[in-house]
């Protein structure tokens, strides 16, 4: 069991202790709940409460995923006792009182040295009013989409994501659609999700709106604060597709089974001075339902085109229903803008924020993370030997191992990394331009200041250099059982494993691609900790 490093057991136990006694609980939200604005965070997840019943105050709450391990319970348990929410000092409770015997077993090994004794009650009286109070402030808040505009709008938003047009356009490249309807004249578009983060449309009111978030983003960097103001300061509309079915990185996977991956729209409001609303009403639904589907048109008789050509200049001009009164008929025009897109990208190629790239990238860091992209699909797993002897074949990219290794085991062990098409293939020229791969590891990383330990996923490629494809939390099940598969496996295979690029992030390949998915196929050993020797890796503030 995963406890206490020394130095955080001391801070602890340094603590004034009292007589309260505290409830925790883990309950699961929906995202859409009062409780997800609560905790500031969006997606499904769980939240994780404490309160002090005797003085009756929330002391720490979080907005968790679901598969997080019960290590989360403990960290934001620290969080109640070093840095309260309320307004009050940090202590220590001389009793916790829990309702899952799971999270109780858990909290009693973990907390065996700072004589804090953690009972079982069958229910929480204190968590159950503040989840009743923060439920009936949601039935209270308006829904998402007016009832009469919720069917057609989610309706065309998954005709959208079916079109895919990210897999084509990036931020830059903007469209136009005139709708000159109500108050708006013109919307301009920009679509998210070709880097395989969130997919998603923004809807722009202003030309200015758009090129001034542009700028903030350019200006401010990587500061979250920053980058948050700006986010806040747009003026659009927007539609954001979040899964419904989550499937873990860390899930051992088998090529040939069958997931599908279903996403629900969620539409939203931002400008300047109300900030973010997750609703819309009547004249802005009506809106949104012409401009997205004049969008769904224009892709379906103008993607392919995008797709093979440089962004050209090409336009459609749609008759639409009026969603408020179906008899009329209203003129919506779709147009590319090259001239803006090329001046967006010019914008970002700026010489001097160019030559600040440079020198952050002649500081090279012992364990790199910008090769493979950011929030792409891996996951450890197998190939049957009849699916690898076909790859072999077919893939555009193929590293052959460098000797023939035993058959033996139930397959063949690979790391699984899919993302969109134009990152993949990016992933692979950088490992060719690196003279290939060399080796998959597996080495322990720890973050000292959240107390933290993960195994790192790290691939080496010929050059020397060590790359990051993936954080797994030390101790979590999932990923356990996962390691231990690919231990077995190597050990068989005599040390020979394998990486697999492929390509598709949605739908019912997300996560079991297509043989026609995988582009390249690269045959590697397997490295231990201890043969990469790099010891335990500490995650290290960067200060300017």
């Amino acid at each position: 069991m995963t406890t206490f490093n020394r130095s955080t057991l001391r801070r602890l136990q340094q603590l004034r202790q009292t007589l309260s006694v505290w409830e925790g609980d883990r309950r699961a939200v929906a995202p859409d709940s009062a409780v997800a604005i609560e905790t500031n965070a969006g997606g499904r997840g769980d939240c994780i409460l404490w309160v002090d019943g005797t003085e009756g105050i929330v002391r720490a709450m979080d907005l968790v995923p679901t598969e997080v391990g019960p290590q989360a319970v403990v960290r934001t348990l620290l969080r109640a006792m070093e840095h309260p929410h309320s307004a009050t000092s940090p202590a220590r409770p001389k009793r916790i009182v829990v309702r899952d015997r799971e999270i109780q077993f858990f909290l009693r090994g973990v907390l065996q040295d700072l004589n804090i004794a953690v009972d079982y009650e069958p229910s929480l009286p204190l968590i159950d009013e503040i989840f009743r109070a923060l439920q009936e402030q949601n039935s209270n808040r308006p829904p998402q989409l007016p009832t009469n505009y919720t069917e057609s709008l989610n309706q065309v938003a998954l005709q959208i994501w079916e079109d895919a047009p990210w897999e084509v356009l990036d931020e830059e490249k903007i469209l136009s659609v005139e709708l000159n309807y109500g108050d708006t004249t013109t919307l301009h578009i920009s679509i998210l999700g070709m880097l395989g983060r969130e997919f998603g449309i923004l809807l722009y009111r202003s030309l200015e709106s758009l090129k001034k978030f542009r700028e903030r983003v350019l200006a401010v960097g990587d500061s979250p604060e920053s980058l948050e103001q700006a986010f806040l300061e747009q003026d659009c509309f927007f539609v954001t597709f979040d899964p419904i079915s989550h499937l873990l990185d860390e899930e051992d996977f088998e090529i040939g089974e069958t997931m599908e991956i279903e996403v629900q729209p969620d539409f939203g409001n931002l400008h300047p001075l109300e900030g973010m609303r997750p609703a819309l009403y009547d004249d802005e639904a009506a809106i949104m339902l012409l401009a997205l589907t004049s969008l769904h048109r224009f892709f379906q008789q103008k993607l392919p085109a995008l797709a093979d050509n440089p962004f050209q200049l090409l336009q459609g001009s749609y008759r639409l229903p009026d969603p408020e009164d179906a008899k009329k008929k209203i003129s919506t025009k779709v147009s590319t803008m090259p001239d803006l897109a090329m001046e967006l990208f010019e914008m970002a190629s700026d010489p001097i924020l160019a030559e600040d790239d440079l020198e952050l990238e002649s500081i090279a860091p012992i364990l790199r993370d910008d090769l493979v992209p950011k929030d792409v699909f891996f996951s450890l797993g197998s190939l049957s030997w009849d699916i690898l002897q076909f790859l072999r074949v077919s893939v555009r990219t193929h590293q052959v191992a460098d000797t023939e290794f035993p058959t033996t085991a139930d397959g063949f062990p690979v790391i699984l990394i899919q993302t969109s098409r134009p990152k993949a293939i990016a992933l692979i020229e950088g490992l060719q331009a690196a003279g290939g791969l060399q080796a998959i590891c597996f080495n322990p990383g720890e973050d000292p200041f959240a107390n933290v330990q993960y195994d790192l996923g790290i691939l080496q490629t010929k050059n020397g250099d060590l790359h990051l494809f993936g954080e797994f939390m030390e101790g979590d099940p999932i990923h356990v059982q996962a390691r231990k598969k690919w231990d077995q496996r190597c050990k068989k295979t005599k040390g020979y494993c394998g990486l697999v690029i492929a390509k598709g992030l949605k739908g019912v390949n997300r996560g079991n691609p297509d043989l026609k998915d995988m582009l390249a196929l690269f045959e590697v050993r397997s490295l231990s900790a201890k043969e990469l020797g790099l010891g335990l890796l500490e995650l290290v503030p960067q200060f300017d």
